[in-house]
């Protein structure tokens, strides 16, 4: 029944992106926090990361690093499955999920379902997971992603109704897959406030694959499997697995390459990958990718930005249009990442229906290179003073080792023919993720990780108002054009649509895309079961030796 509300074309979106190559980031690391050490176990995997856990509350984190542990250890209604190619949200703990009006999407849970601390899960629990969210409106979380959710219902102990503001909403099930959509216990979880990473553990109010027996913070991670899963992706392989957090990737190569972690996934060094690829003893897996990078302007607080004393949009808009002609995504890609990154171009990246090109034609010299005497003509038609000072903020923990290259490589071209002056500095992630929704940064680093495989992915949580990158963007044609691409099925009018919202937001230039890639993970030889496919989840349920 559910595949019935699905759209063929969505079907192989992915797959063209499969031959994008590698890109190689991290979404979250605490200073300090990691250990510099794996281990191997005899009855179970281990898995090492220098991604870093923000919260395990899916209320209070919207980053790779704190998905990927929900993933383990929390239910969906919706999920994909594992090796998944055309990235199709599957009935996972709903027994059925379809639209039941133009606003109303109806999801039917499957009998018996229980937290692993034996409390059945009802709908009661589905309504009270989407409300939290919606309450909670965390500025690090993924509550943006249910900006077309108007209410939830819970008809009987297994019906819910999911009641929309826009019709036809044709990103809602990829919604309940994403990183909004764990399920957690009415019971458990408050209403209106965050639960403490210590409490969610002790409540073992987990409905995933995986419950979380130990929990230190950045530092490991154990699970065993829960029994009681009966969703989508089958009773795990692996009866426990463990999960080592790194402060430095360096250690976790030397670890997999001795066998003292099976698994690690994210984040090496591009050297480091083509390192590996030569030995004998370890297997590198690359899939469909999808992430990209980009840097996030605050409207208030960047140069000539609405509440800064020199006030003036048309010279801030200048400001952000200059910088977008002198950056060279290519020389970038080559000289930090080894071309294991591509240049992006545009806000949908390459592979998708709708990818842009706004960013090489429109800026530079046309053809993707830089253009300093375009950028200078823009400044001085605003009325902007040279050289431009801003701050720009990266981390140097999160989105790998290399970072510091990365944006050392923009300060320089931003500041090669005197038009700014760049004020570099760096954050680590904890304070970064609080200081960036709190306008400390006028221009920042960030990453993205793609929540689902369609394109609104890359469009709706960046750019409608109230978006989770809290930079004050707001464009209300922008919005309207985010909105009707939802509820608009044929293929044609909705990639006419992505290409209108690509258009505006470039001219604006919200963000200023630089790079984008696929995944990556190594494992020792004789593990088995790594699947890196277009759910872009990690699943340590298929691992096993």
């Amino acid at each position: 029944m559910f595949d019935a509300v699905l759209h063929p074309r969505r079907r192989s979106v992915l797959l063209a992106m499969a031959g994008v190559p590698v890109l190689l980031t991290a979404c979250a690391k605490t200073e300090g926090g990691g250990s510099d050490g794996g281990g191997g176990s005899a009855d179970g995997i281990t898995a090492g990361t220098t991604d870093k856990v923000t919260a395990l509350d899916p209320a209070g984190a919207y980053d790779n690093g704190s998905s990927m542990v929900w993933t383990q250890c929390y239910g969906y209604l919706l999920n994909i499955e594992i090796g998944s190619t055309d990235g199709m949200p599957k009935p996972d703990l709903a027994e059925s999920a379809e639209f039941t009006g133009d606003t109303d999407y109806t999801v039917v849970l499957k009998d018996g379902l229980t937290f692993a601390n034996g409390n059945p899960l009802t709908s009661k629990d589905v309504k009270h997971s989407f409300d939290r969210q919606l309450a909670i409106a965390d500025p690090n979380g993924p509550s943006s992603l249910l900006a077309n959710l108007d209410s939830v219902e819970a008809v009987d102990d297994k019906t819910v109704v999911f009641h929309l503001k826009e019709p036809k909403d044709q990103t809602f099930a990829y919604v309940l897959s994403s990183p909004a959509g764990p399920i957690v216990e009415a019971a458990s979880f408050p209403a209106d406030k965050l639960l403490a990473d210590a409490d969610i553990v002790k409540a073992k109010a987990f409905c995933g694959p995986y419950t979380i027996t130990s929990f230190k913070l950045n530092e490991l991670v154990a699970y065993e499997a829960f029994d009681g899963y009966k969703g989508l992706y089958g009773a795990p392989k692996a009866t426990s697995v463990s999960t080592t957090y790194y402060a430095d990737a360096n250690n976790m190569k030397l670890d997999v390459q001795q066998g003292n972690v099976d698994v690690v996934y994210r984040s090496l060094s591009a050297t480091d990958v083509d390192s590996l690829k030569k030995d004998s003893k370890v297997t590198v897996h690359d899939g469909p990718g999808g992430e990209i990078r980009y840097i996030v302007f605050n409207f208030d607080t960047m140069p000539f930005g609405a509440k800064t004393a020199e006030a003036d949009p048309a010279k801030a808009k200048a400001v952000r249009q200059a910088a977008a002609d002198l950056i060279d995504r290519a020389a970038i890609a080559k000289d930090v990442y080894k071309d294991t990154f591509t240049p992006l171009f545009g806000y949908i990246p390459d592979g998708l229906p709708g990818a842009g090109s706004q960013f090489k034609t429109n800026y530079g010299d046309g053809a993707g290179g830089p253009d300093a005497a375009k950028a200078k003509g823009r400044l001085e038609a605003a009325g902007v003073p040279t050289p431009v000072t801003l701050s720009l903020q990266y981390n140097p923990d999160h989105y790998g080792e290399s970072s510091g290259d990365e944006y050392a490589a923009v300060k320089a071209q931003l500041e090669k023919d005197g038009l700014f002056e760049v004020d570099l500095q760096s954050t680590e992630w904890v304070q970064y993720s609080k200081d960036r929704v709190a306008d400390v940064y006028p221009a920042y680093q960030l990453g993205w990780f793609p929540d689902y495989s369609d394109a609104d992915t890359y469009l709706s949580p960046f750019f409608m108002i109230d978006n989770f990158l809290v930079n004050h963007y707001a464009n209300e044609q922008v919005d309207q054009l985010i909105t009707q691409q939802r509820s608009t099925d044929d293929a044609a009018a909705r990639e006419a649509l992505f290409g209108q919202i690509q258009d505006l937001v470039s001219e604006d230039v919200s963000t200023l895309p630089l790079l984008q890639g696929s995944q990556i993970a190594v494992s020792v030889k004789e593990l088995q079961g790594v699947e890196l496919d277009s759910s872009f989840k990690f699943r340590y349920g298929p691992l096993s030796k």
